[in-house]
């Protein structure tokens, strides 16, 4: 066997080795959204008692105790988030008992476009609470971006208080992508791909900086404008973040230049870009119950019956059918403006039909 055949030998069976190593379950950590007593940290050793955190995790909450009440917070916005992109999905992002397992196997374990998304809302979770306590002044460590200075192109006054993103994403990829980097994952398949989601998440909020701007002058003639760099609403990034997991890009590992990579299983694809979403495995249908595998089916889920989407009743329901019963809904209405300044309502009923996955 001469030596270039050796070399590609011993690449393939470097690719089978990582491929086949323990899948790193780099999500955990969102078990800090359960716990109501994170954000009182007051000691250092407090620290070791979370669940869910990895050693280096560990190390940067006791450096960084102030920050836990973010992370939490983070955590929390995270979850809130894929719940309400997904709301009408098959899996919508429900979260078990156990929080030690918050998702089940679906992200914990396999690598779906579902994992993706957790990974990056997460992450960008994290990168959004840090950045905003450090712009509210809830934090000693950080404060605005005060780097944005000066007169602009446009002809306004950079001032005000910049969100510092630069920051909140360095926290975030210290503290999220502690647990990929660990010696038993840093060169896993799986820990290249919920490093790039990671990234993507943060990349979320980077990419789509804003200007908001306060105008000055005679009865508000904007003779002058002082502005400042503020991100966008977190809803906002979990749209982004929605559209591209529609669009994620499945991939796969293989070694180039002695280096392990992930490229598109399809060689037709074009490469993703930083602000992609990767997955390795096709998901699961998420039409039945698996407490296992995260997925509480979608029987009794409420379906939409004129729609041809996911959330149509033939799509949602799995083809299984569905029954539709009345029920009443209250909501406000005949709304007057009344000399000032109030608006008063009244209380509507009416009758509509629902549609409930069999």
């Amino acid at each position: 066997m001469n030596q270039e055949r050796v070399v590609q030998v011993l690449l393939a069976l470097l690719v089978v080795l990582h491929l086949t190593q323990t899948p790193a379950e780099g999500v955990r950590w969102l078990a800090l959204a359960k716990m109501s007593w994170v954000g009182s940290l007051a000691e250092e050793d407090r620290c070791d008692t979370l669940v869910g955190l990895v050693k280096r995790q560990r190390r940067l909450c006791s450096r960084n105790v102030e920050l836990m009440d973010s992370v939490k917070t983070g955590a929390l916005m995270a979850i809130e988030e894929c719940q309400a992109q997904f709301k009408n999905r098959r899996w919508n992002c429900s979260t078990t008992k156990d929080s030690n397992k918050l998702f089940g196997r679906v992200i914990l374990k396999q690598e779906t476009r579902e994992s993706a998304f957790v990974h990056a809302i997460s992450s960008a979770g994290v990168a959004y609470a840090v950045t905003r306590a450090c712009s509210s002044g809830q934090l000693r460590k950080c404060g605005c971006d005060r780097t944005v200075r000066g007169r602009s192109q446009e002809g306004f006054e950079w001032s005000g208080c910049s969100d510092n993103i630069n920051y909140g994403s360095a926290f975030s990829t210290a503290f999220v992508d502690a647990r990929e980097k660990g010696k038993k994952r840093k060169n896993s398949s799986r820990a290249l791909m919920n490093l790039h989601n990671n990234q993507a998440g943060r990349k979320a909020i980077e990419n789509y900086m804003q200007v908001e701007c306060k105008c000055h002058g005679v009865s508000g003639s904007c003779e002058m404008r002082t502005c400042w760099r503020a991100m966008p609403t977190f809803r906002r990034v979990g749209q982004i973040l929605k559209e591209k997991f529609d669009g994620a890009t499945e991939v796969k590992a293989t070694m180039r230049d002695l280096r392990l990579q992930l490229v598109p299983l399809n060689p037709q694809f074009k490469p993703h870009t930083e602000q992609d979403l990767v997955y390795m495995e096709s998901s699961p249908d998420f039409c039945e119950p698996d407490p296992k595998l995260g997925s509480l089916g979608t029987h009794d889920r409420v379906c939409n019956k004129t729609s041809k989407a996911i959330d149509g009743c033939e799509l949602l329901c799995c083809g299984r059918g569905y029954n539709t019963r009345k029920v009443k809904i209250v909501e406000r209405c005949k709304c007057k403006f009344h000399w000032c300044c109030v608006v008063k309502c009244k209380q509507c009923e009416r009758i509509v039909d629902e549609h409930i996955c069999v």
